[in-house]
C-alpha cells in the first residue's frame, strides 16, 4: 500500500473510531455523520484532499480530525451559512441517501470556511463534569473546614471554574444556587457526598487557547463542538456562558506549567488551595507532565495544616467505564481514587474519601 493510501485509510479508520465513541456517548447523529464521511468522502475537493491526506495523527488521541470536520459542519449550521444543511440537521431526521448529498454539497461550496476551521483543534468545556468535581470539593470542605482557592488548568472558557454557581442533585444531596438555570443531575451511584457549605475565596484558570464566554465568536466555537443531536448539552452550555460572562474572572492565555509555577509559589493561609483539571492533563507533552508533577509535589511539601493543598483530577486512566476521579491532599500526601465519571458527566460512580 502506498503512503498516500495508508494515510487515507488511517483517516477513514479515525472517523469510524470516532463514530463508535459517539454511539457510546449518546450521539447517534454524529456517529452516522462520521461513518458517512468515512465511507463516502472523496479527494476531489479541497476539503477532501486536506482531510484524507491529513498530515499528523488523525485519531482522537492526536489531532481529532473527525471532530474538527464535524465541528466545522455544525458551525455552518449554527451560523445559518448553509440553509440546506441547517434544514437537514437535528431535530430533522433524514436517511443517509438524503443527508449525504447535502453534506457533500456543503463540503464543496463552503471549502474556505471549513478549511479555516480545520486548522484549530477541537475545544470543549463540558459543564456536567462539575458534578464529579463538586463531590471532590465537598470532600475537601468536609475534611478541612476551610474555604477554597481554585486553580484550574486547561480551563477553556472557564465554565467549570464557576461550578459553585450551578444547581445540582448528587444522589439525595441537593446543592447550589436554587435559582441557577444550569441544572446538573447525573445518574449517581454510591453513597451521598458530604453536605456542607463551601466558600470560594479565590479562583483562576489558564488555557493555551482560552475562550471568552462573553464573545459570540468564542461561544460559536465551543457550541459547534457539541454534538448537534444533544440539545440538553447545548442549552446547559448556553446558560453556563451567561453565568461566566457575568463574572469578572477570565481564563488567561498561558502554558499550564508556566502558569502553575508562580501560582503554586503563592501561599493561601486559612484556605485550601486546590489545583484541578478534567480530561486535560493527558494531552500535555510528557515533559510538561513530568515538570507539572514535580511542581505539584513541591507545593505539597510546602503545605501546612493552616494552608493545606489538594489536587483534584478527572482524567482517563486506560480503564473503563469513563474517567478516574482522584483526590490527593497535603500535608499528609494521602491520595485516593474517589470515583469514576462519564466523560460528559452523564453519570458518577462515587466511592468517596475513606473513613478512618
Amino acid at each position: 500500500m502506498s503512503e498516500a493510501k495508508a494515510t487515507e485509510q488511517a483517516v477513514r479508520d479515525a472517523f469510524r473510531d470516532q463514530a463508535k465513541s459517539c454511539d457510546g456517548l449518546g450521539s447517534p447523529f454524529t456517529a452516522r455523520l462520521c461513518r458517512l464521511i468515512a465511507d463516502r468522502l472523496k479527494a476531489d475537493t479541497p476539503v477532501g484532499v486536506r482531510v484524507l491526506g491529513w498530515q499528523g495523527d488523525p485519531t482522537s488521541a492526536g489531532d481529532s480530525v473527525a471532530l474538527r470536520l464535524c465541528g466545522a459542519l455544525h458551525a455552518l449550521v449554527r451560523t445559518g451559512r448553509d440553509g440546506r444543511l441547517q434544514a437537514s440537521y437535528p431535530p430533522i431526521q433524514l436517511d443517509d441517501e438524503t443527508l449525504w448529498p447535502v453534506v457533500d454539497d456543503a463540503i464543496r461550496h463552503e471549502a474556505e470556511f471549513i478549511l479555516d476551521w480545520l486548522q484549530s483543534a477541537p475545544q470543549t468545556n463540558e459543564v456536567r463534569r462539575s458534578s464529579a468535581l463538586l463531590a471532590g470539593f465537598l470532600t475537601l470542605a468536609d475534611l478541612f473546614g476551610k474555604p477554597l482557592v481554585l486553580s484550574e488548568v486547561g480551563a477553556s472558557a472557564g465554565l467549570n471554574l464557576h461550578w459553585d454557581r450551578y444547581r445540582y442533585r448528587l444522589g439525595d444531596t441537593a446543592w447550589g444556587d436554587p435559582a441557577s438555570r444550569v441544572v446538573i443531575e447525573p445518574r449517581w451511584t454510591g453513597p451521598n457526598p458530604p453536605t456542607t457549605e463551601i466558600a470560594v475565596v479565590g479562583r483562576a484558570g489558564c488555557d493555551l487557547n482560552p475562550l471568552d464566554p462573553a464573545s459570540e465568536q468564542d461561544r460559536l466555537r465551543l457550541l459547534s463542538y457539541i454534538w448537534a443531536d444533544q440539545q440538553d448539552r447545548l442549552d446547559r452550555t448556553g446558560f453556563a456562558f451567561e453565568t461566566a460572562a457575568a463574572r469578572p474572572e477570565r481564563v488567561v492565555r498561558a502554558d499550564a506549567i508556566d502558569w502553575l509555577r508562580p501560582r503554586l509559589a503563592q501561599h493561601f493561609p486559612g484556605a485550601v488551595h486546590v489545583v484541578y483539571h478534567t480530561i486535560a492533563w493527558q494531552y500535555f507533552p510528557k515533559a510538561s507532565q513530568d515538570e507539572g508533577e514535580a511542581l505539584i509535589a513541591e507545593a505539597g511539601r510546602n503545605a501546612t495544616p493552616d494552608a493545606p493543598f489538594a489536587r483534584l483530577q478527572m482524567e482517563a486512566d486506560g480503564q473503563t467505564p469513563g474517567a478516574a476521579l482522584s483526590l490527593q491532599i497535603w500535608p499528609s500526601g494521602d491520595k485516593h481514587l474517589i470515583g469514576r465519571a462519564d466523560f460528559h458527566g452523564r453519570w458518577v460512580e462515587w466511592t468517596g474519601w475513606p473513613t478512618i
